[in-house]
């Protein structure tokens, strides 16, 4: 493979889509590797070491919803887009409660997945290139998606919760506006991605609250703010 080139796992069953995707995507210089269903996609995926997953949901022999769960068993950080032609509010919220970082409802334009997966594969890159940061009583170390309350015991953070908290560290004491943030990590500004970063921002709450000096405050109408 061409060291220069990042390569994307594809599984989409569809043939003539996923020859369609693979094509497009290599005059893009990514390195592409084509699989039609989730078990193949799962083998591929540790033998292949690849940047970033697109996964089609409804596969034959493993779904990408399952097939998602498994490797974020292995590895929190590699982006993961769904693919899906599922529009029901439940399916957005789960996939990305499991761990997705953007989703594409078919049918999609080609452009629009050519500048989601640059859009991921730079803020991956930020991460690995990223400070630890101090906040209050805890340390939180980007790279490694963990924080540590008066360095103790490391708590794991998800991809998109450590994404989330760097934003908002980095802003500190300022508005994080809410609808550019969606769109950073989301890769849309709706209803549904409004829904899926309530839930993180609780959670990152909870995981923040050994440090009373700490709050993440909802400004209405405008976004987040985290005071410290």
């Amino acid at each position: 493979m061409d060291k220069h080139k990042n390569t994307i796992l594809l599984a989409e069953d569809e043939p003539a889509l996923g020859q369609i995707i693979k094509e497009s995507l290599e005059t893009r210089n990514f390195q592409v590797l084509l699989c039609d269903n989730g078990e193949k996609a799962y083998q591929t995926y540790k033998q292949s070491n690849p940047e970033l997953l697109v996964l089609d949901v409804m596969m034959p022999k493993k779904d990408g919803f399952t097939l998602a769960k498994e490797i974020r068993l292995e590895d929190d950080t590699i982006p993961i887009i769904f693919l899906t032609a599922k529009s029901q509010t439940q399916d957005v919220v789960e996939g990305f409660n499991i761990g997705g970082n953007d989703y594409l409802k078919k049918p999609f334009s080609i452009e629009e997945l050519i500048v989601r997966i640059n859009n991921l594969l730079n803020r991956t890159q930020l991460q690995k290139t990223a400070d630890v940061l101090e906040i209050g009583s805890y340390t939180f170390n980007f790279p490694k998606q963990s924080l540590s309350y008066k360095n103790n015991e490391n708590v794991q953070l998800t991809h998109r919760e450590a994404h989330l908290l760097y934003h908002l560290i980095t802003n500190k004491n300022e508005v994080l506006d809410r609808s550019l943030i969606l769109k950073k990590l989301w890769g849309i500004d709706d209803f549904f991605s409004a829904r899926s970063m309530d839930v993180f921002i609780t959670k990152l709450r909870k995981k923040l609250q050994q440090d009373e000096t700490i709050q993440i405050v909802n400004v209405r109408g405008f976004g987040y703010k985290l005071i410290c």
